[in-house]
Parts: structure tokens; sequence; C-alpha cells
């Protein structure tokens, strides 16, 4: 039994097929598929069902899993003790949708580096659908995305809560709503508006909030980020979660400010997801505790903040 068999079988099972598994290792079907058919040999079970319309991991394979994971990851641990740089020098590759991106994403990605200066953190703005898509793919290690209530993650995705909020108005200083503690969705239907595209949660949460009443005059844009920007500039107002506005540079200037709406109920979470069942390289786990390090932080801080933006 050769390690690379493991990691073989663990690549069919994270890329759900031969097909994809060997253009990811860069390994011929023929040379992946014998190598796997070895392992089946000298553990005289069937980790494969091969079929016409491709092969999938068995059942057998499935509850073998978890063991073969544990020699892996026992293996990354002793290639990292033994000064393997291999395991440092990788890219790590997360996609966003841009929420919360000042206060979690940024400092988590310099916490980590100041630890892994070796490893390159590449960061790419998605659709949610998107990133789930990618991460079923085994293109990204990492997906951070915002779920409304009752959301799940699809099927193969674990998503883990880092940061719970309310989506809140976001208007630029000085304008005239800021000076209410809170702003009804019939005050926000008047102004110019600044919507994210379809795709994203929070286009869904205001089709839903202001129902096919829609403010006629509205601006669309991509991510959170973009919108604060041009809610900054004086282009229009927007509504996002509470956690991506409370504490990012430009509310801390105060070019922007924030006030809850006036009924809402929901509630709106930012998750971290990653593809199940797959060990994931300890870099990539690093950055996910940093991740979470920094959300305890974050939520420490905007506690009282946060919680009169809710109330």
């Amino acid at each position: 039994m050769r390690i690379e068999q493991l990691e073989y079988l663990a690549a069919v099972t994270q890329h759900g097929s031969l097909r994809r598994a060997s253009e990811k290792l860069h390994l011929s079907q023929p040379a992946l598929s014998e190598a796997i058919t070895k392992l089946e040999r000298e553990l005289r079970v069937t980790l494969l069902d091969r079929r016409r319309s491709g092969a999938r991991i068995s059942r057998e394979g499935r509850e073998l899993l978890p063991y073969m994971t544990e020699v892996l990851a026992a293996v990354d641990r002793l290639r990292t003790a033994a000064g393997d740089q291999r395991v440092d020098t990788r890219v790590i590759r997360v996609g966003t949708v841009h929420a919360a991106t000042s206060t979690l994403l940024v400092p988590a990605v310099r916490s980590f580096q100041e630890r892994h200066p070796g490893t390159t953190v590449e960061v790419l703005t998605l659709q949610q659908a998107q990133i789930d898509e990618q991460l079923a793919e085994g293109t990204l290690d990492l997906g951070l995305v915002n779920v409304l209530d009752g959301d799940d993650a699809p099927i193969g995705l674990d998503g883990i809560d880092l940061l719970h909020g309310r989506p809140v108005a976001v208007l630029p200083a000085g304008h005239a709503l800021t000076a209410r503690p809170q702003v009804s969705i019939d005050e926000l239907r008047l102004e110019r508006f600044v919507m994210m595209r379809a795709g994203y949660v929070m286009h869904r949460y205001v089709h839903r909030a202001f129902g096919p009443e829609v403010p006629p005059a509205a601006h669309s844009t991509d991510g959170a980020e973009m919108g604060k920007a041009l809610v900054a500039e004086g282009v229009g107002v927007t509504i996002l979660p509470d956690y991506s506005v409370i504490g990012c540079p430009l509310h801390r200037v105060g070019m922007i400010e924030s006030r809850p709406i006036a009924g809402n109920q929901t509630f709106v979470t930012l998750q971290l997801r990653q593809r199940k069942t797959l060990q994931q390289p300890l870099p990539v786990r690093e950055l996910q505790n940093a991740l979470a390090a920094r959300a305890a932080e974050y939520r420490a801080a905007t506690t009282g903040t946060s919680a009169s933006a809710a109330s």
C-alpha cells in the first residue's frame, strides 16, 4: 500500500469522478484507475463503483474513507513536523461574496500570513452559487457566503457559522434618515437604492422586504464593498448585513452609517463553507482557525453595537 493510492482515492471522492480527479492530479485516467484497482486487490474490497456513466466511491469505500483520512492527516502532520516546505508554500483559494471583508477576512488573512509567510491566499469575489459549485469541484478551498433563516448548505458541503446579524439600512453620512433610531421599508422605498445583483442573498432579502415595489431608480452592483463605496459617495442607500458595516473603514471614519430596519425579524449569517469528508491541508485548517478566531474577536468587540442595531 502506498500513500499516493490513498491520496488518489481521496481525490476521486473530492472531485466526484475519475475524470475530474485525473485532471486535478495531472495523471492519466487509466493510471489512476489501475492504482486504485491495486489498492482494492490488497484490501480485498471494492472501493469504486465503475459504471458506464463513470466511477464513484462505493459503500465499502465510504466506510473505509475515515480511516484513510486519518492516515493522510498523520502523513500531513509528519511532513509538517519534518519541515516539508511543500505543505507551507501552496496557494489557498478563498471564494467570498464580499461580506465582512474588512471586518473579518482581511484581519484573518493578515494574522494567518504572519504564521505562514510562504503561503499565498488568493481571494476571489464570486456569487454564492459559483462558490458552492467551485467548492464541490475542488477549485476552491474555502468559501464565505451569507445565508438567511432556513438556508441549508448544499449536499456535499459543510457550513460553519462565523457571524450572526441583521440586515440594516446603510446610509451616507449626513443623510436625513440618520436622525432616526430606525428606518422603515416605506422610507427606504423613496430613496435611490443600490441593489446587490441577482445571485446575492441581499438581493433576495430586498425583494422579500420591498415586495413588488422595489425602488424604481435603483443602481446595482456586485458585493458589499462596492455597495458601501457607492453609499459613501452619496449615490444612494442600500441594505447589508450589520457585520459588513459596523467596524468597517468607511463606518469608522464616519462616511457611512447604519440603522435598524423597523419590523425586521430576519437573521443573516456569515458562513464558512468547505467540502465534506475532505481532509484539508494544515495551512487551510489554520486559515479556518484564523477566520474563526477573528469572528470571535469581532463578536466580542461589537456585542453592544450590533445588539442595538438589531433591536
